[in-house]
């Protein structure tokens, strides 16, 4: 079998689920990359551990939101991604946006 991308390869090589939890640590990795810049925290504080609960959440939330709008994959490791790097407060403020123009697909 011929794989096109890495998500695909990593999909083939592991499966799905771990597949998704690798999109969201990356993308609440990319957060907190972003919080390190910033000079808000150090690279491997305390704070780097609650991330851990919030990537695992986020992948639950962002495989609900897929499977409600039928994605496959590699796109819903991508929204897991986007999601994760929300976090519970950006997937908040997504989802009441969304709520707000009378919640369509």
């Amino acid at each position: 079998m011929e794989n096109n991308s890495l998500i695909e390869a990593i999909n083939s090589l592991f499966g799905g689920t771990v597949t998704t939890i690798i999109g969201a640590f990356a993308g609440r990795l990319m957060w907190h990359s972003g919080e390190v810049k910033l000079g808000k925290r150090n690279f491997f504080g305390k704070e780097l551990l609650w991330e851990i609960p919030v990537a695992v959440g986020m992948a639950i939330i962002g495989e609900a939101v897929s499977s409600y709008f039928g994605l496959e994959q590699p796109v819903s490791t991508g929204v897991v991604a986007v999601l994760a790097y929300l976090g519970p407060r950006g997937a908040e403020a997504t989802f009441e946006a969304w709520i707000s123009r009378g919640g369509k697909k």
